[in-house]
Formats: C-alpha cells, structure tokens, sequence
C-alpha cells in the first residue's frame, strides 16, 4: 500500500488565524486538488489527519467539519482526485489526547487501517508538529510553504526532522512523486 497522509489547513486549502469554521471560509490552495489527483495517478492512496480545536474550543460544530470535508471532498473529485478518509481531533492542546499531533494516535490509526509500512508512507504538512508525528513512527516527512510551511522553516529549521524533504506546495511535491513513478 502506498499512502499519503496530508495535512489539511495550510497544505490543502488556505490556513486563516481564526480557524477554518465554515464551508465558505474553506478556500482551496490553487493546484491542490489537482495534485492529489496526480498522487492518486501515482498508485497513492491518499488520507488527511488534521487537528481541528476549534470545535473543542466551540468555534465551530461537527456539523459545520463535516460541511468543510463534504466541501473538499467534492472539489477533489471535480479535479479526478480521491481522498480516502479524514481522520480529525477536535481536542485542544490542554486536553492532552493521543490523537492531537505532534501526538501519533491519527497516524498511527491510518497507517494500521490501510495496511501501510510506516517507512513507506508520506506525511505533507506545513508545521513541525505535522513533521514529528509522521517521524515518530519512522515515516517519511514533507513539508510545503504554503499555510504556516515558510515560517516553520524560517523559525524551526534546526528542529525538522531529518531527511524532511521541502517542497514550494503540494503541487510541487506530486510533481516530484508523479515523475518517480513514471
């Protein structure tokens, strides 16, 4: 099984300070969904595992999540691209969960449910917490400028975790994968 696991805010559509609430403030990254329809071309089967706090800060509700991935969805699809499943925590950093990154529990979850090799699976994200849960379970970390990507790598260089590769978004990074697997 070959899988990717992307973050969402940031590394799929835009990242907003004040947390993507609704379907109207989710707005696409330009080339997005095209890439995921090039990783899927590539044999990859594709996932997202993002922390969404603001519904445990009661910013939004499940039914307003769900509305934004049904949004997502569909905008993949247009492009003829696949996401397989959404894993999400809705815990705050104080809640302390096993499931909130940099913390393994979605990744780890993912990986187990596809039948994937650690090793062999990619995580693209835009902050370090995204790169060191994906390296905690001896997988493959990417990060992309776009989102919060460029000043994690301006603030936090030092800190990636080895062998991260960097990428200008996730466009660039199917580009990369696309011409391997060809």
């Amino acid at each position: 099984m070959k899988l990717i696991i992307l973050d969402r805010d940031g590394v799929i559509n835009k990242d907003r300070n004040d947390y993507v609430k609704s379907a109207e403030e989710w707005v696409l990254i330009p080339q997005s969904a095209d890439a995921i329809a090039f990783l899927n071309q590539s044999g990859y089967t594709v996932a997202v595992a993002t922390n969404q706090s603001g519904i445990g800060r009661g910013l939004f509700t499940m039914h307003d999540l769900n509305q934004i991935h049904a949004k997502m969805y569909r905008t993949v699809q247009q492009a003829g691209g696949n996401i397989t499943g959404v894993w999400f925590c809705p815990h705050t950093p104080e809640d302390e969960c096993e499931c909130r990154k940099p913390k393994t529990g979605m990744i780890r979850d993912i990986i187990t449910r596809f039948g994937a090799l650690p090793e062999e699976t990619y995580l693209v994200g835009d902050s370090l917490r995204d790169l060191q849960a994906i390296e905690e379970v001896g997988g493959m970390p990417v990060l992309v400028l776009t989102g919060k990507g460029q000043k994690t790598l301006e603030q936090h260089e030092e800190q990636l975790p080895l062998h991260t590769q960097v990428f200008e978004d996730l466009w660039s990074f199917s580009q990369a994968i696309y011409t391997l697997s060809a």
